[in-house]
């Protein structure tokens, strides 16, 4: 697969052989990263979105606004905080809901920041549904008003999102040159934060292209960076990055590591969607190495957050995770078990695609 040259190894190793020579204080690996909000005063921060899910900083109110605008202003952010929330907990269309009215309200108060965390959220959400047409509407005015205002902060922000949209729209090229340009103001910021997370991104841009051991250099050098923040929900991501990036090399120890630093934060947190990520890549590397016993808990625990979310699509996951592993291990009767519930999910979903495979692999299963 053809490899991604706008970041070359000599700049990999200058940034590592640096990161040595920096003085920095670690935050512990498992502190809780509370969200404070604060009345009365200017919201000024967003973060950008991961590859995978994103949390944004939380909006507080303005100083100097007129009493009557108040009630107003409170009820957009609360709005926008309950957004946040949805979004968090995987409720993609409520979030949108939430979001929208949020922005109705910042556009009638001119609040040109406001809406730019707005929009920071709603591509999000509109990413993670794959509606890529009102992503990237989101996401180039949320980069609209940050080029307006000189704020070189929120570019960071913004580039990674659109890298986020070009990835997920199948270009990783094209992503990696976004993310470069993002990691380039985040350099001559000496922005923590920003470094973070375009190099987090980057990692995945890699394992697209098939350049694994670069994705393991890069994830492994963003963790470093996250981990400074206090950002938990960004630490995790990374975790997640790279127990993919350490899975595509077959480095199974390393993989279960990570992943299940990733899904103890994100338990310990609440951070359901991030959970069912590491739980899907341990199943995937306890298998590889046979504990199958371990991936049965693990697949469990799957189906316990599925309904807790009330997400019949990660049920359809379970059933199917579930109907692959029993057939591995040749217990065909279960695995027809399992995959006989996903297919009528399937159907229930509408979901066609799944119903054809499921079919045909339940029809090769008869014989066995």
């Amino acid at each position: 697969m053809k490899r991604l040259h706008f970041l070359s190894n000599s700049t990999i190793f200058s940034l590592h052989y640096s990161l040595i020579l920096q003085q920095v204080h670690k935050l512990p690996q498992g502190i809780v990263y509370t969200l404070l909000f604060t009345a009365f005063s200017i919201p000024t921060t967003a973060n950008g979105i991961d590859i995978t899910n994103q949390i944004y900083s939380p909006l507080n109110h303005p100083i100097g606004k007129p009493l009557n605008v108040r009630p107003v202003r409170e009820e957009a952010d609360r709005l926008l905080r309950l957004g946040r929330q949805q979004y968090a907990s995987g409720s993609l269309d409520k979030t949108i809901e939430s979001g929208l009215q949020a922005l109705e309200i910042y556009h009638s108060l001119g609040d040109m920041n406001a809406q730019g965390l707005t929009y920071d959220l709603l591509a999000g959400a509109y990413l993670q549904l794959g509606n890529f047409k009102d992503a990237e509407d989101a996401i180039r005015r949320r980069l609209g008003i940050a080029r307006d205002n000189k704020d070189f902060k929120n570019q960071i922000f913004g580039l990674n999102n659109l890298a986020t949209l070009l990835l997920q729209k199948g270009e990783p090229q094209a992503a990696g040159e976004t993310i470069q340009d993002a990691l380039v103001i985040a350099r001559n910021l000496n922005d923590i934060q920003g470094q973070g997370l375009s190099l987090s991104n980057l990692s995945l841009v890699y394992i697209r292209l098939g350049d694994y051991n670069q994705a393991v250099k890069l994830a492994e050098t963003a963790l470093f960076f996250r981990r400074q923040t206090g950002n938990v929900i960004g630490e995790i991501n990374t975790l997640n990055n790279l127990g993919d990036s350490y899975l595509m090399v077959g480095d199974y120890e390393n993989t279960i590591a990570a992943y299940g630093t990733a899904m103890r934060l994100a338990k310990m947190n609440s951070y359901r969607p991030d959970q069912l990520r590491a739980i899907d890549g341990l199943v995937t590397a306890h298998s590889a190495v046979a504990r199958y016993e371990r991936c049965l808990e693990l697949l469990e625990e799957r189906l316990v957050i599925a309904k807790f979310l009330n997400s019949p699509n990660e049920e359809l996951k379970y059933f199917v995770s579930s109907g692959q592993l029993y057939e591995k291990i040749r217990d065909y009767p279960k695995a027809r078990n399992f995959y006989q519930q996903a297919l009528s999910l399937a159907r229930k979903l509408n979901d066609i695609k799944q119903e054809a495979k499921l079919m045909h692999i339940i029809n090769e299963l008869k014989g066995s």
